[in-house]
């Protein structure tokens, strides 16, 4: 039998999972239930692992799976072995020269943009001697590309340094959505986007980088993230 707040978390949780395959963070968590500090949400958490509704994923930065929901809830949708959301956890060893399905996958080749790192505009990045081979279920209506991902600046939803991200192309995005972002048509980055009033804040996922705040003519979106591969 879950608590008030257990119910919630984990509907919340699950939502956003299903939404974008990225866990939201504990700050998020403790806004959607309107608690003052995260070390309620460690409780609620603790509680539906122990309850087994969750379980941590080792060796990710706050990462979680649902396992179960309440009775009379929605089912989570099912994951396959190996696989937590829409992270693509394997030996990827060709990433930059291409690679190829395996087990009869269906797959979809994109791009390999490169890493995306400060400087440089995604069209500059792009390379037509590399691609990669992503799962055809992963991809949504739209034009695709791949980048691979350098810093650790966005590690608290689960993006780590040497990440492939795969990336859905377009020049707008919700409030809150992961996305590639062109700053003054110079800078590159990968960050959580929020409007503030007239204004663009670029939001990172790591208390060590600070949230950067921009005029709406000065930043461009160019993709936004849909899913990401791992490389072992």
């Amino acid at each position: 039998m879950l608590t008030r707040k257990q119910h919630q978390l984990l509907l919340f949780i699950n939502q956003r999972l299903n939404a974008s395959g990225i866990c939201p963070s504990f700050d998020e968590m403790k806004d959607a239930l309107g608690l003052k500090s995260k070390s309620g949400i460690h409780r609620l958490i603790s509680g539906l692992e122990e309850r087994g509704f969750i379980r941590r994923l080792a060796h990710r930065a706050r990462a979680l799976e649902v396992l179960r929901l309440p009775e009379g809830a929605a089912t989570p949708e099912p994951t396959r072995p190996g696989f937590a959301a829409t992270v693509i956890k394997g030996d990827f060893k060709s990433a930059f020269a291409g690679t190829s399905a395996e087990n009869g996958v269906e797959s979809v080749q994109l791009p390999l943009y490169g890493r995306i790192a400060a400087g440089t505009p995604i069209e500059a990045l792009r390379d037509h001697s590399n691609s990669i081979d992503v799962p055809a279920s992963l991809l949504r209506g739209g034009d695709h590309y791949a980048l691979e991902v350098s810093g650790d600046s966005m590690i608290d939803a689960g993006i780590l340094s040497g990440d492939v991200v795969v990336v859905q192309r377009c020049d707008i995005a919700d409030n809150g959505s992961i996305v590639v972002a062109l700053i003054d048509d110079q800078e590159v980055t990968l960050k959580r986007l929020r409007r503030k009033g007239a204004s663009i804040a670029l939001e990172p996922a790591n208390k060590s980088f600070e949230t950067r705040i921009f005029g709406p003519d000065r930043v461009k979106v160019q993709g936004r993230l849909i899913g990401l591969l791992r490389r072992y």
